[in-house]
C-alpha cells in the first residue's frame, strides 16, 4: 500500500513513535527514525522495521534546531528517498504549577512539541510538494483541547500543533497534502509509566482503560491512507475529552 514511500517520524524510537514505524513499514514504507538521545532503541526499532522487507534508518537530530532538522531530511531524501509521510510525534514533559513554572520548562517543552513540529514542516513540505502528494500526522494531546493542571507548557504546546496542522492543511491542500492531527489520551508509554491501573484517573475513560500505542498507530496508519480527509483532530483517548 505504501511501498516506495518513505516516512519520517520524529521520536520513533520508542512508545507510540515505534509502534507507527513498525505499522507504516508493515506497509511497505520505508522509515526514517528520528530520534534525540538512545541511538541502541533508534537502531532495535529500525531494525525491527527493516524486518518487514523495507529500509530503515534511525537519524540523531535536534528537532529544536533549524540547522539539524534542514540537513537531517535532506540526507534522509537521500538516502532513502520519496519523502512521503511526516509524523510529527516527538514530545517532552516538563510538568508543574504556573505559578512556580520556570521559564526554562516552558521554553522546553514549546521547544520540542511546538516549534520541533514547525521546523520538520518546513523542511519537509518542499520534498513533499515535489512529489506531488504527501501525508503530514502532528500527534497532539488531548491536554490541547481541554487543558490540564500541572501542564500548561504542554496544553499550550498541543493546543498550538493543533492550529498549526489546521493553517497547514489549508495552505497545502492545493497541492494534494494533508495535513491531520492525533489527539491521544492516556496511552501506555514511557511518559505514562508512573500511573496505575487502579488510578482514579480510569473512571473517567468511558471504554475504562488506559490506550495502547498500538491503537494510536492504528488511527496514524488511516490518516496516512486517506486522501480526502484534511484539517482533522482525531481523539485517540477512549472517549475520555467527550
Amino acid at each position: 500500500m505504501l511501498n516506495g514511500k518513505t516516512a519520517i517520524i520524529t521520536g520513533g524510537s520508542r512508545g507510540i513513535g515505534r509502534a507507527i514505524a513498525l505499522r507504516l513499514s508493515a506497509l511497505g514504507a520505508d522509515i526514517a527514525i528520528i530520534y534525540a538521545g538512545n541511538t541502541e532503541k533508534a537502531e532495535m526499532t529500525a531494525e525491527e522495521c527493516r524486518a518487514n522487507g523495507v529500509k530503515a534508518s534511525a537519524y540523531r537530530c535536534d528537532i529544536s534546531s533549524s540547522d539539524d532538522v534542514r540537513n537531517t531530511v535532506k540526507k534522509i531524501n537521500s538516502e532513502l528517498g520519496n519523502i512521503f509521510i511526516l509524523i510529527n510525534n516527538a514530545g517532552i514533559t516538563r510538568d508543574g504549577l504556573i505559578a512556580m513554572m520556570s521559564e526554562d520548562m516552558w521554553d522546553a517543552v514549546i521547544d520540542t512539541n511546538l516549534k520541533g513540529t514547525y521546523l520538520m514542516t518546513k523542511a519537509a513540505v518542499p520534498y513533499l510538494i515535489r512529489g506531488k502528494g504527501g501525508r503530514i500526522v502532528n500527534i497532539s494531546s488531548v491536554s490541547g483541547l481541554t487543558g490540564n493542571a500541572g501542564q500548561a507548557n504542554y496544553s499550550a504546546s498541543k493546543a498550538g500543533v493543533i492550529g498549526l496542522t489546521k493553517a497547514v492543511a489549508r495552505e497545502l491542500a492545493p497541492k494534494g497534502i494533508t495535513c491531520n492531527a492525533l489527539a491521544p489520551g492516556f496511552i501506555r508509554t514511557d511518559m505514562t509509566k508512573e500511573i496505575e491501573e487502579d488510578n482514579p484517573l480510569f473512571s473517567a475513560i468511558p471504554l475504562g482503560r488506559m490506550g495502547e500505542a498500538e491503537d494510536v498507530a492504528a488511527a496514524a496508519a488511516f490518516l496516512v491512507t486517506a486522501p480526502y480527509v484534511t484539517g482533522e483532530v482525531i481523539r485517540i483517548d477512549g472517549g475520555l475529552a467527550m
